[in-house]
């Protein structure tokens, strides 16, 4: 279950102007060994790429399902794939 992977999030609700992407990647890094980053889409959802060790995606994607996030999550879509590479760290897009 350690195998490296990618995880692609759409998380849907009250996910923008209220910190989400801030606390996605202060959770991404306490995690630890994650790259990616975290987007504010136009249509309000809040996009999140996670590659890494796949049990760290699995906590990353436990916790934006949770009532720990900031503001309110309404539904969370996932797609797992294999890694890409070419992020340096988890960024705030």
């Amino acid at each position: 279950m350690n195998e490296e992977a990618r995880l692609v999030v759409w998380v849907r609700g009250r996910v923008q102007q209220v910190g989400f992407r801030w606390f996605t990647r202060a959770n991404a890094l306490e995690i630890g060994g994650l790259i990616g980053f975290a987007l504010n889409l136009d249509d309000g959802r809040v996009q999140v790429v996670a590659e890494g060790r796949r049990e760290n995606c699995h906590r990353l994607l436990d916790w934006l399902r949770s009532d720990d996030t900031p503001g309110r999550v309404d539904g969370v879509t996932e797609i797992w794939d294999t890694p890409r590479g070419g992020y340096d760290g988890f960024a705030i897009r």
